[in-house]
């Protein structure tokens, strides 16, 4: 190799070393800033961009959901009523939340009959008027009752967080009692310490302790909570801190006592839902597992008869 050639490969990759050590010094720069940014709590450019995107598109959501609901107002108030209690049995409190399930409801309605005005006539094979009616309607009343589907769902899912979480809760607040909190103190210092494992009951919890500083009264802001999560056992609870509070009695022997009956219910809950297991894979054991195990037990045997037999039986 000539000594020109040496020099000129030589000062290539001094050029492309030079380049990537720049280039990897301000891009480390960049990420630096990018991360105390982030430390700080400030976005960055990129992400300012997409929050400020997502936040549009989610006012036009909110506009459209609204302009729908005023076509679908309910009819009496205590319709509306209900509506708002079972979104709060669900956890969302917003006062809008209304607004926006009744307009959702029409405005699924109206795209799910979109939805099935865009396929072509071909692929329904040419339906007639009616046909299609029929369609449009089934469509419409599917987009129409989803959110309702949804919303039960959604509180059947609270409601068993919450059950799971209740006995727990009350171990915690025993001891919070039983260590010389008083009861307002023990909620709040309970709805911080379960934060974690069950967010739902902390939640609530929080807002029991929030609205016992703003100054409703204990039986009040009891009452709320069993409102809130319309739950027998939360209702149970809230019944005997009443009347424990009512008659002065002992909080912790009390909560001690609650404890360990509710202990003793997620218990038998538990061993009749294992009791009910085996009436449950009945069919399952009938129509899937047994006839595998035949078809691999019994299917070589079969087979093997067939290939023996059927020739002996033709022979003959």
């Amino acid at each position: 190799m000539s000594f020109p050639l040496i020099v000129a490969l030589v000062t290539f990759l001094a050029i492309i070393l030079a380049s990537t050590g720049v280039f990897l010094y301000l891009n480390s720069r960049e990420a630096l800033q990018i991360w105390r940014r982030r430390a700080d709590g400030a976005p960055t450019a990129g992400e300012a961009d997409s929050i400020g995107i997502l936040d549009e598109m989610k006012s036009q959501l909110c506009a459209v959901l609204e302009w729908f609901a005023t076509m679908n107002q309910p009819s009496n108030v205590e319709e509306a009523r209900a509506t708002r209690r079972k979104l709060v049995n669900a956890g969302y409190r917003s006062r809008k939340a209304p607004i926006f399930f009744v307009g959702a409801k029409l405005l699924l309605a109206t795209l799910m009959a979109c939805l099935v005005a865009m396929i072509p006539v071909k692929l329904m094979g040419f339906p007639t008027v009616s046909q299609l009616t029929i369609y449009y309607v089934i469509a419409a009343a599917c987009g129409y009752y989803a959110p309702g589907l949804w919303l039960r769902r959604a509180i059947a899912a609270r409601k068993d967080s919450l059950q799971r979480a209740i006995p727990d809760a009350l171990d915690l607040m025993v001891v919070c009692v039983e260590a010389g909190l008083g009861l307002d103190q023990a909620i709040a210092r309970v709805g911080g310490e379960v934060e974690r494992a069950h967010p739902e009951l902390s939640d609530e919890l929080n807002i029991l302790s929030l609205e016992l500083r703003t100054g409703i009264s204990r039986q009040e802001a009891l009452r709320n909570l069993s409102h809130r999560t319309d739950l027998e056992e939360v209702g149970n609870l809230v019944a005997l801190l009443v009347q424990t509070d009512r008659f002065g009695t002992s909080i912790g022997q009390a909560l001690r006592v609650h404890a360990d009956s509710m202990r003793t219910t997620r218990r038998l809950r538990a061993e009749e839902l294992a009791a009910k297991l085996p009436v449950k894979l009945l069919l399952p054991l009938i129509f899937f597992i047994f006839p595998s195990m035949f078809i691999v037990v019994l299917g070589p045997a079969i087979i093997k008869m067939v290939r023996v037999l059927f020739p002996a039986m033709g022979g003959h």
